[in-house]
């Protein structure tokens, strides 16, 4: 077989990610699923601020944040991307084969543990689900080129053979990964001002759909009584509680804060008050993530009080002063 791609022009060692990841963004990764998005828009030459209007709606789930993604219509009409589940009957690598020979690219779950941008979390350390692109493979020499958290990157060697299970034994407990097929076909660049006026149309339509009252008085509440448990079971727990939960809050109102900013550069709304108060709350969490951890490490006590006063009160001041920007 012959090497495979459908964006010809990707290099992953010289690919420029979106300013969305750049080491000036308090969350450089926010969620796999989102992070993905935000790279393979940028990719194809879109603005992927436009699709962030989603995150004004994340909620306190009870035990995690939203796991936020961007709507798969709001896709479609922004940028023209088609996405459809795939049904994965046969081996993975047969289905990339053949959808990335048709021009369409793959988004999968797959394991971090094979993963080599990973390197110092997860790669050959622990075996974690996270979301892929593949976007070019070579069955014959096992490479795979592939869109991840904050950029682009190449694997190959046992990491390829692992991924797609080459030479496995067939196994009755193994169970095919979640995995969509991507049309890039009809791909439109709109012109930035119905770009912008599209993308405030979503803004509002997930204003809608934000909490009917305050998620972070609810989050608190569940803080104070998870506290004493993150302390029995220690760092390794903490990291996976704090990536369903300051995370996703952190990185969500970040992304809110930014995709407001873009909309008053495009003249579309006017909301730098909302904006100030969504930034506030991400660098908050930042500075909760890293207390929360010394008071798990150290077992010493800690009271939140005046760090989640903060977060509630810029959540409503944020959401009233947008919503009168919406008006």
């Amino acid at each position: 077989m012959t090497r495979i791609r459908v964006l010809p022009n990707l290099d992953a060692s010289a690919y420029r990610r979106s300013g969305l990841h750049s080491d000036g963004c308090d969350w450089v990764e926010k969620n796999c699923y989102v992070d993905i998005w935000i790279e393979l828009v940028n990719a194809l030459g879109c603005d992927p601020y436009a699709m962030l209007p989603f995150v004004v709606a994340v909620d306190f789930e009870g035990d995690q944040w939203t796991f936020f993604k961007p709507p798969h219509d709001e896709l479609r009409a922004l940028y023209g991307l088609d996405v459809q589940e795939l049904n994965v009957w046969r081996p993975l690598l047969d289905h990339a084969v053949e959808h990335l020979a048709a021009g369409k690219l793959i988004s999968t779950e797959a394991d971090a543990f094979w993963l080599p941008d990973t390197q110092g979390t997860d790669y050959r350390s622990q075996h974690t689900k996270t979301t892929i692109v593949i976007e070019d493979i070579d069955p014959g020499t096992g490479t795979l080129g592939y869109f991840h958290n904050a950029g682009y990157y190449q694997l190959g060697g046992e990491d390829f053979a692992s991924l797609f299970r080459i030479g496995a034994s067939p196994s009755a407990d193994f169970m095919p990964l979640f995995a969509e097929i991507v049309r890039t076909d009809r791909v439109t660049l709109l012109p930035p001002t119905e770009l912008a006026t599209r993308s405030l149309d979503f803004l509002r339509h997930h204003y809608r759909r934000r909490p009917s009252g305050n998620p972070v008085n609810r989050f608190s509440d569940r803080f104070r009584r998870d506290l004493p448990d993150l302390q029995c079971r220690g760092l390794a727990y903490y990291h996976a509680w704090a990536f369903a939960t300051l995370r996703q809050l952190g990185a969500a109102f970040e992304l809110a804060a930014l995709h407001l900013q873009w909309l008053t550069r495009q003249n579309a709304l006017n909301a730098k008050e909302a904006g100030d108060a969504f930034r506030l709350i991400s660098t908050t969490t930042k500075t909760l993530l890293l207390k929360v951890a010394r008071a798990v490490n150290s077992g010493k006590s800690f009271d939140p009080s005046p760090t989640f006063e903060t977060l509630s009160g810029c959540w409503d001041y944020g959401m009233e002063r947008l919503g009168r920007a919406l008006q």
